[in-house]
């Protein structure tokens, strides 16, 4: 056998064995390191968004408004036109009804009969209680489209109102982000870059704990013997299990993440 033969498995055993680093070869300290920077990006995007203040929410609020009394404002007019049609249409039955009056009166002067006569009077009288109808009919559309058209100004007005006040909210708000659009952008790249450093279920735990907290803080530092987080104290022993790193704790009140001064000053030094 050829001494190339024998040599191949073995090299192939080598390279099978050869070590793989990835998110879970790191150490605890490091992952901890890794958290806690996570943490420090994501409370400058929280104080971005502090500084927003409500003025996302206001101008949701007030699209959502805009969009409603716009609705309305369209409705209404809508039953106005319809108003507006149906004078129109009683309009024209009083043309009619004149013409159907003119085309008998016409007629009478030719009848050989008082019969004849009797019939054509009744057909005018008819005509003109047809007219008198209509005419009472029209007044009350009339009535009707002056109580619409109030309202319908004044959803106008209130809409032009809204609709000042969320452009007003808007350039308010675009403003804000303007300034803090690349701030935030550098962040967000930050954010990414440290969370693919942390194995999938951490980070899902880092989130978890995140959304729960009211401040958004996941990870505190230990301070004065105290979580940074809750302010409860914290057993001795816990605190040299903390800076041991050889597992990660949570404070036993909150649920926080806990790290030492080792990570914070590691995470510190870097900035």
């Amino acid at each position: 056998m050829a001494k190339s033969d024998v040599k191949a498995p073995a090299k192939e055993k080598e390279a099978k064995a050869a070590p793989v680093l990835g998110k879970a070869e790191i150490t605890i300290a490091e992952k901890l390191v890794e958290l806690y920077r996570l943490q420090t990006i994501d409370s400058q995007v929280d104080r971005i968004k502090v500084q927003r203040g409500e003025l996302p929410l206001e101008v949701q609020d007030l699209e959502d408004e805009v969009a409603g009394l716009e609705t309305r404002l369209n409705k209404l007019q809508e039953e106005l036109a319809e108003i507006e049609g149906q004078v129109s249409e009683k309009q024209n039955q009083i043309k009619d009804a004149k013409a159907q009056i003119k085309k008998y009166e016409g007629q009478q002067a030719k009848v050989r009969n008082n019969r004849e006569y009797d019939s054509l009077t009744k057909e005018i009288e008819f005509q003109n209680l047809e007219i008198q109808l209509a005419e009472k009919r029209i007044k009350e559309f009339k009535a009707q489209m002056e109580a619409k058209q109030a309202v319908v100004d004044e959803s106008k007005a209130k809409h032009d109102e809204r609709k000042k006040d969320l452009e007003q909210k808007k350039k308010e708000l675009d403003d804000i982000i303007a300034e803090t659009e690349k701030e935030e952008k550098e962040l967000a790249k930050k954010s990414a870059a440290a969370s693919q450093h942390i194995e999938e279920r951490l980070l899902s735990a880092y989130h978890r704990i995140r959304s729960n907290a009211r401040n958004g803080l996941g990870v505190v530092p230990v301070e004065r013997g105290s979580c940074g987080g809750c302010f409860n104290a914290i057993p001795p022993q816990r605190q040299l299990d903390i800076g041991s790193h050889k597992k990660i704790i949570v404070c036993e009140h909150c649920g926080r993440i806990l790290v030492d001064d080792y990570v914070v000053n590691r995470v510190n030094e870097e900035k």
